[in-house]
């Protein structure tokens, strides 16, 4: 008789990654709309309050998306006035994104929504930690560029 145990839900990691990954997402939901932002927009504009001025291909490499992906996301950041996206001097092919003022200001309304998400896990800090560690090994062991 064949084991089929390896087909149940319950044994399958990608089943509670995923679960846990839309449970989370739906916490920020809320909160972003009160921004104006889709959760992708978020974590984009959050690279870019680290580091203004990047190239779309750190960007993409930051986020683990591509650019078929990224491009459609910046246009509407753009038509929303929070960034700016434009070609390098040096170089025509290398683009540019930079945040305006009003990507900036975005900042401050945001600042509050990590400690927010926290508190909505029920995790502790240390379990956090190691979870991070976990799910980033396997993101940069598994991403490519």
């Amino acid at each position: 008789m064949e084991d089929y145990s390896c087909l149940k839900l319950k044994n399958q990691l990608c089943f509670p990654l995923y679960s846990v990954s839309n449970l989370i997402i739906r916490n920020y939901k809320p909160l972003l709309d009160k921004i104006n932002l889709t959760y992708t927009q978020y974590i984009t504009m959050m690279v870019l309050w680290e580091k203004d001025n990047i190239n779309e291909k750190e960007l993409c490499d930051s986020l683990f998306l591509k650019s078929n992906t990224i491009t459609p996301l910046l246009k509407k950041l753009e038509e929303k006035g929070y960034i700016l996206i434009h070609k390098a001097s040096n170089d025509k092919r290398n683009i540019i994104i930079s945040l305006t003022r009003e990507g900036n200001k975005l900042k401050d309304k945001a600042k509050d929504i990590p400690n927010s998400i926290s508190k909505s896990i029920g995790i502790s800090m240390d379990e956090a930690k190691y979870l991070y560690g976990i799910l980033y090994k396997i993101l940069e062991s598994n991403y490519e560029n």
